[in-house]
């Protein structure tokens, strides 16, 4: 049986990225070595690295003055590395669900957080509209899609203030103009390779403001010294990234991933919409293209155990909503084919045939 991976992350990857993998992991470049065992110091691991940059700087067109950092610690450590580097006394967020309230817990260790706009009042469910930056705030800083909430940032704000995203779950998936941002950060494992990497793109002028002392492993001059290898980097995850980095540019880039997500999620939304059982649960004018989040209407919300294990045995993978919001959440990241919408939204209707 064939199986459709909605996994909200690690999440699924272009066969082909999985496949070169595989092989270098066996045989790096016909070397005799795996990509496992041999020197980040080597010539042929510096060519690696040397190119998942170069394809990061094209598909996304980053200007001059900023770089592209490879890092260990997932985003959580970029929650605490932000305000090291960037907070002298106050910043301000946008609290949009449990990675923005993550942030912010962090960014409070270093001084005065203000919260421009939250919905937190409905659950996460909408993107605040009405907010404004403080222009005396040292940067601006907010989630641009919600994976638990299924609500997304679809346009770059306008800021006063140098300004910060977490893009973790919806880098690479539309234009960004990378030039209003001074950092640009996220876990790989949702569009951009394996989990065990995170990317960094920071404009380097915004450095060298704040008058405390760094840490080493948590100053983002050290890395750019470094070349992303102040200590030993994720070697494996950053060879799959740079092999799906040029798996979206064969693709034909991130317009065309703008494109084609958009169809793949309406398809998906309307057949919710259209639903007797299926209700979503962001307001639309928020919802996200990356991961679309519904339930059980009220008077079916004791079968949403049963419809997990119907979609399991239709070889749906990873539908389940995450624990803390219940419910279902299908992630349709670049690499989902629209064979498996399309076979989730057969699924759907086929269960309504059966139970509404």
């Amino acid at each position: 049986m064939k199986k459709h991976n909605f996994n909200a992350g690690p999440s699924i990857l272009p066969r082909i990225a999985i496949e070169n993998t595989a092989k270098a992991i066996l045989d790096l470049n016909n070397s005799g070595l795996s990509i496992l065992e041999i020197s980040h110091r080597s010539k042929d691991f510096q060519a690696i690295i040397d190119e998942a940059v170069a394809l990061f700087k094209e598909i996304l067109n980053i200007p001059e003055g900023y770089h592209v950092l490879f890092l260990g610690g997932g985003a959580s450590m970029q929650f605490c590395m932000v305000p090291y580097n960037l907070m002298s006394k106050k910043v301000a967020y946008l609290e949009t669900g449990v990675w923005a309230k993550k942030a912010i817990k962090e960014a409070k260790l270093f001084g005065e957080v203000a919260i421009i706009g939250s919905s937190a009042d409905k659950n996460f469910s909408y993107i605040p509209k009405d907010y404004k930056i403080p222009e005396d705030a040292d940067y601006f800083h907010f989630t641009s899609n919600n994976t638990i909430y299924g609500t997304e940032i679809h346009e770059d704000p306008i800021s006063p203030v140098p300004m910060v995203c977490d893009m973790s779950s919806d880098i690479l998936s539309r234009p960004i103009d990378v030039s209003k941002y001074a950092i640009i950060y996220g876990g790989a494992q949702k569009n951009a390779g394996p989990a065990g990497v995170t990317f960094v793109i920071i404009r380097e002028d915004v450095l060298g403001k704040v008058e405390r002392v760094i840490p080493s492993m948590l100053n983002y001059k050290t890395h750019i010294d470094g070349g992303s290898m102040f200590n030993t980097p994720p070697c494996l995850p950053i060879f799959a990234m740079k092999e799906t980095l040029k798996w979206v540019k064969e693709m034909g880039g991130v317009a065309k991933m703008r494109e084609i997500n958009h169809e793949k999620a309406n398809m998906l939304y309307e057949a919710i919409d259209n639903s007797r059982m299926f209700v979503g649960t962001a307001e639309k004018s928020s919802r996200s293209v990356m991961n679309v989040c519904f339930v059980m209407k009220e008077q079916y919300k004791d079968k949403e155990a049963d419809f997990i294990s119907f979609a399991q045995s239709k070889g749906m993978i990873g539908l389940k909503g995450h624990r803390s919001v219940g419910g279902f959440r299908a992630s349709v990241y670049n690499a989902l084919p629209k064979e498996s919408v399309l076979a989730l939204i057969d699924v759907i209707k086929e269960y309504e045939k059966l139970n509404a």
